[in-house]
């Protein structure tokens, strides 16, 4: 190949080639130093894509984790310095055999610094939750947007770009997505996987996020993926990583489901997350703010200060939102309830539980609640793929002699690691809290009428039973 597998990677990681006389220079806390040609600096420096400083990366986690306040501004730089390093790092030794071209790496570069661009505001919130309840089926992906708004940037800031580096681009966005497109062997698939990793979900974007959400929350990380950037590798087209790396993957798999299960799905960042879905839902008609997810020209203008303008606004038709949001600027949340973690037997023709089903299970006599004074969120954790183990789609080499790739039967490695790959967890929560205890009964009935037991490690506080 030309060079060692552990000669010149510094030089290309570090810099990646670039001209620093015409180059931006940015210190980043996580990756250190990154750099921005005047190619990526016309896409950055734009209104579109400034917006993501006014997005937070983790939502509204920032309400529980005070130092969960980074921005996907900062990811998408993140992504894109580890684009670039893992794109330079196969090309310098790998590049005469698989024919890495200065456009593939432009291409992969672009596409981890705007794969995000098109996101909405509080995460993953608006997506999945806002948007399903308001626009009923409403199947609207960020994914899909990042790629309008890519067309929207290069038309309304003429940003001249090779039409077949746009098409890829767009592509890479996607190929995580189910609107992924399907491509041949001979249109160097790997490329595809860098970013989005449809294929298995090792990818550099859950490098970055890994790493800087738990840092900014506070909490260690001993995620090497730095092991897995110097030693990829690529055999029939796809990114293979060395045997002994088997744990360091998993561990990438199980510290992301660390972090929902603790993080992201904690159950007072949930509370906050059902109140600002029901603040956006009473606020959609007056300021139609689903009526900007088709129109990327109005949908840049969307970000997290939507609340700040609900709270702010004297509008009568806004005071049910504007209340809300002052509840939980005074910290009067959503009680939770009690949650449980759906039997594994029973998670395959689970149906989601509703306000409704809580209701019906009360019992007669006691104090008679309605719908609208509950709230369910089912959260599911996994390891990116559902049910299904991810690393059964990864394939491994020996050494850097071997030409041979192959999967490894997780039984081979370790019999302590999880047989079971996916999680979940229902979760009840009280909008008022002298009703906690009719609603904590409740559950346990229904509980008891569906699975013949109580499903929850442990009963209600008596204490927030009453209210207290």
């Amino acid at each position: 190949m030309g060079t060692t597998w552990n000669e010149g990677v510094t030089s290309f990681c570090s810099f990646s080639g670039q001209d620093r006389r015409f180059a931006k220079h940015i210190h980043d806390n996580v990756h250190g130093n990154i750099y921005l040609d005047p190619f990526f600096l016309h896409f950055v420096d734009t209104e579109q894509f400034q917006r993501l400083r006014d997005l937070k990366q983790l939502g509204l986690c920032h309400m529980v984790y005070p130092g969960a306040v980074h921005s996907r501004f900062e990811h998408s730089l993140g992504v894109y310095r580890l684009a670039s390093e893992a794109v330079h790092t196969i090309k310098a030794h790998q590049g005469s055999e698989i024919n890495i071209e200065h456009n593939d790496i432009k291409t992969v570069k672009l596409a981890g610094l705007l794969h995000d661009v098109g996101h909405g505001p509080f995460s993953h919130l608006f997506e999945r939750e806002f948007l399903p309840r308001v626009l009923k089926g409403s199947k609207w992906s960020h994914e899909e947007m990042s790629v309008k708004m890519i067309d929207y940037i290069v038309d309304a800031h003429h940003i001249e770009i090779d039409a077949e580096i746009l098409k890829n681009v767009k592509e890479m966005v996607l190929a995580s997505s189910a609107n992924a497109s399907q491509k041949t062997s001979s249109e160097k698939r790997f490329l595809y996987d860098i970013v989005a990793n449809g294929r298995n979900g090792t990818d550099v974007d859950k490098f970055d996020y890994i790493v800087r959400d738990s840092r900014a929350c506070g909490l260690g990380c001993n995620l090497q993926f730095q092991r897995l950037m110097e030693t990829m590798r690529v055999m029939g087209d796809e990114i293979c990583y060395r045997a002994k790396e088997y744990l360091t993957i998993h561990n990438l798999f199980v510290t992301r489901a660390d972090l929902h299960r603790t993080v992201y799905t904690h159950a007072k960042v949930k509370a906050i997350e059902l109140m600002v879905v029901d603040a956006l839902t009473l606020a959609n008609g007056e300021l139609s703010i689903s009526e900007t997810i088709h129109e990327p020209a109005k949908f840049w203008k969307l970000d997290d200060s939507i609340l700040r303008q609900i709270e702010t606004s004297d509008k009568q038709e806004l005071k049910e939102a504007r209340d809300l949001i002052l509840s939980i600027r005074r910290r009067d949340l959503y009680q939770f309830c009690n949650e449980f973690s759906v039997p594994k037997d029973k998670l395959e023709h689970f149906k989601d539980i509703t306000p409704q089903n809580i209701v019906c299970s009360q019992r007669n006599g006691g104090t008679t609640l309605k719908e609208e004074d509950i709230a369910v969120s089912i959260v599911k954790i996994d390891l990116t793929r559902g049910r299904s183990n991810p690393m059964e789609s990864i394939n491994f080499f020996q050494d850097y002699e071997s030409d041979y790739k192959f999967p490894i039967p997780e039984e081979r490695i370790s019999h302590l690691l999880p047989a079971f790959c996916q999680d979940t967890i229902v979760r009840v929560y009280s909008k008022k809290p002298e009703l906690v205890g009719a609603v904590s009964e409740a559950f346990e009935n229904y509980q008891v009428k569906t699975y013949g037991m109580k499903a929850q490690v442990h009963d209600t506080p008596e204490k927030k039973k009453r209210g207290k």
